[in-house]
């Protein structure tokens, strides 16, 4: 994830570099369950309203969380499908919180009602993420469901109303991009507190010029926009909350818009950025899937390492006898191509590797998503490339 406005305060008030501290533990995405009560057309999870077989059963679930909190991670994140529909939810997030683990609910929103919202308020969620995927027309359309918008944005407001700490979630695409400076305005409007912008983990436009792609050039705007709406907000002595995640060239884009509106500043931001550091699947961030599959983030469902319902996770995530964990926690990584090559790499750390190796089969090549051009990220033009797939796109939930 990276934190836009963590950077916009560090330009407003610069602050000396301290010493990096790494988490004790990674982030754990949990996917409790499949189940939803919607059928997004971009989940990753494919969800559907049914039962699936062989999900985690409460004491396995309580059991697992005994050895993360060993194991010193910090944060679970109770994801689906839609966690709401899981009936042991409430006892699960309660043992959490008791357990002293910052925990947030990642859902839908149409389930935040008020026959369970005071619920959800006792439990003490540190946060509830909701997903909109644009204004009503264009995100009834993804989810495949008339209403959904106003029961989201009612759950949205239920939580604001309960004191609950409550974020949009905004999965960026070709076809709801036009939605971004209308549900911008509708954060601001509805006083909720933080906006998350997602990219799609897409791929396949490795081999077009970048600064002719309709796609890049979409995602260029949009990041132009969320940079001067949270440095709006730091101007006016706001403090909502703007992030965005799965594409970490954001780290570079953003220091190119230092250089140009805060050049006195570029030599410290950039310090900054690269003690981020960028990428951190299967390092910092974990996923277990609904079946215990553990994966290095929520993108690699195709590739399990191991699952908690054999082995403890603390010792599936240590263990580098698989090749691609131990490329994961190689520091620095070793990639190829224009990752390679990139004289920012310190900074975003190779992105996204799922796209990659979904393309060509090898996990380190570049990445296609990137939406820097080579003279921006220092790559010599005409340098080989690898030959990519035609475009796909890589399914992401709630």
């Amino acid at each position: 994830m990276f934190r836009i406005s963590q950077y916009m305060q560090e330009i407003a008030n610069p602050t000396p570099l301290a010493a990096k501290r790494n988490p004790p533990g990674p982030v754990m995405i949990w996917n409790l369950i499949r189940r939803c009560n919607l059928t997004c057309q971009h989940c990753y999870s494919i969800s559907a309203d049914k039962d699936f077989p062989g999900e985690l059963s409460t004491q396995q679930v309580f059991t697992v969380m005994d050895d993360l909190k060993a194991f010193r991670v910090p944060v679970l994140i109770l994801s689906g499908g839609e966690p709401l529909l899981r009936p042991d939810i409430f006892d699960i997030a309660r043992r959490a919180k008791n357990m002293g683990f910052y925990v947030g609910l990642s859902s839908n929103g149409t389930l935040i009602t008020e026959d369970n919202i005071a619920a959800i308020a006792d439990i003490g969620f540190d946060y509830v993420g909701v997903s909109l995927d644009g204004i009503e027309a264009t995100h009834d359309k993804f989810r495949r469901k008339q209403g959904a918008f106003k029961e989201s944005l009612h759950g949205v407001k239920l939580c604001r109303e309960a004191g609950i700490k409550v974020g949009v979630r905004f999965t960026l695409t070709q076809d709801n991009a036009h939605d971004l400076p209308a549900l911008l305005q509708l954060v601001e409007d509805n006083g909720i507190d933080k906006f998350y912008l997602s990219h799609l983990n897409y791929a396949g436009r490795g081999n077009i010029n970048r600064k002719h792609d309709a796609v890049m050039e979409t995602t260029r705007k949009a990041m132009d926009l969320l940079f001067d709406t949270c440095w709006n907000d730091i101007q006016q002595g706001r403090h909502r909350e703007f992030v965005t995640g799965n594409n970490d060239a954001d780290g570079v884009y953003l220091l190119l818009w230092v250089r140009k509106n805060f050049p006195h500043l570029e030599a410290h931001i950039r310090a900054k950025l690269a003690q981020w550091g960028g990428n951190s699947s299967g390092v910092n961030v974990a996923n277990i899937d609904n079946l215990g599959e553990v994966h290095p983030d929520t993108f690699w469902w195709h590739y399990p390492l191991g699952n908690v319902k054999d082995r403890p996770f603390s010792e599936i995530w240590q263990d580098t006898s698989d090749p691609l964990m131990a490329g994961f926690k190689a520091s620095p990584r070793k990639l190829k191509g224009r990752c390679g090559s990139c004289e920012y790499f310190d900074i975003c750390g190779g992105n996204t590797r799922v796209r990659a190796q979904q393309l060509t089969g090898d996990p380190w090549q570049e990445d296609p998503a990137c939406y820097l051009t080579d003279e921006e990220i220092g790559v010599a033009e005409g340098a080989e490339r690898v030959k990519m797939t035609p475009y796909v796109q890589i399914r992401r939930v709630v």
